[in-house]
């Protein structure tokens, strides 16, 4: 009860523009006492937001923490489904983890699970995952495609370009896509992403999508080993982002993509995908379990495999692989 009266008092902070609204409004808003809402902005304020209060004219939010936790997400999120229901931890091994569960207990399609820091976060392969608290955003989101299981990668290429599509509007800044799930800005990672399945061998019961992304880390917290490799967008642009706002943005490009992709199939995907590309056209070593292939990346198919083209003429499909771009 107390949470949906919470998110019903964020909404309408959202809604006003930033203007007053009134302790009568709110209270008439949220079927509340006059009593009650004074109790909820106080516990807004104990939570790092500042709010102003006038006489005669209201309350009015200043400022928000910078925080990622389900309030702070809710307040502005301009998605149908992708956020409608929100789990948050301030700490967990892994995100992903814990989507799985929730998705086989038949969560519903658009949850996300939210934390400040993963103890175990994972990449691919089950690399690890380096995951600090209250610098990144570390998700993971439910979907539930009737789409054929070997279609699923599509839904990896999908999230890579609404990912960047929302780092350009937060941010400015103008990533790359590296096939098949990292996003590199001056050819050093910002975001990883990691799809798994729950499905059966003709349908698809859930699409776990996790993301990772460098937001405000600075050069000092990556692990030496990460360095050379790795940057945050803080790293970038000199300046801390509002992580929140960015997952927001995340969840919105995520979910008109996929609405466009459900509608229309991949091909518009792959279109804007190819744009964002670094692979394309370069000198690639591709690392599979059946051995590595040097070559020029060519593009993707229609079903996002990797078309990579050896020295001799020959041309690979890549399924899967570790992607190391050659110099040129």
């Amino acid at each position: 009860m107390q949470t949906e009266i919470r998110k019903k008092l964020l909404e309408l902070f959202s809604h006003s523009e930033s203007e007053y609204i009134s302790g009568q409004k709110i209270s008439e808003k949220l079927g509340c006492s006059r009593t009650a809402v004074w109790k909820h902005i106080e516990d807004l304020r104990s939570e790092g937001y500042e709010v102003n209060a006038v006489r005669k004219l209201g309350y009015q939010i200043i400022s928000k923490p910078d925080k990622i936790s389900a309030n702070e997400i809710q307040l502005g999120l301009q998605t149908k489904s992708l956020g409608s229901k929100i789990y948050f931890e301030d700490t967990l091994p892994s995100t992903q983890k814990l989507a799985h569960r929730y998705a086989y207990e038949n969560a519903p399609e658009g949850t996300i699970v939210v934390t400040e820091e993963q103890t175990e976060g994972r990449g691919r392969l089950d690399r690890k995952w380096h995951s600090p608290k209250y610098t990144g955003i570390w998700m993971s989101l439910i979907l539930r495609p009737n789409i054929p299981p070997m279609n699923a990668p599509q839904l990896t290429l999908l999230a890579a370009v609404g990912v960047v599509r929302a780092i350009q509007e937060v941010t400015g800044i103008e990533p790359d896509i590296k096939w098949p799930n990292d996003i590199l800005v001056s050819g050093k990672k910002v975001v990883g992403i990691l799809t798994e399945l729950q499905a059966e061998s003709d349908r698809i019961n859930s699409v776990i999508i996790g993301i990772g992304v460098n937001v405000n880390q600075s050069i000092d917290q990556f692990p030496d080993s990460l360095k050379e490799i790795a940057t945050s967008l803080a790293i970038i642009n000199g300046e801390k982002i509002d992580r929140a706002l960015l997952l927001q943005q995340m969840l919105f490009h995520i979910e008109k993509l996929y609405y466009t992709y459900l509608d229309n199939g991949f091909n518009v995907i792959k279109l804007l995908w190819e744009s964002y590309a670094v692979t394309i056209g370069q000198q690639i070593v591709a690392r599979t379990l059946q051995g590595s292939i040097k070559g020029r990346a060519l593009g993707i198919t229609d079903e996002g495999v990797l078309r990579l083209q050896s020295d001799d003429g020959e041309v690979h499909l890549i399924y899967s692989a570790d992607i190391e771009l050659l110099p040129n």
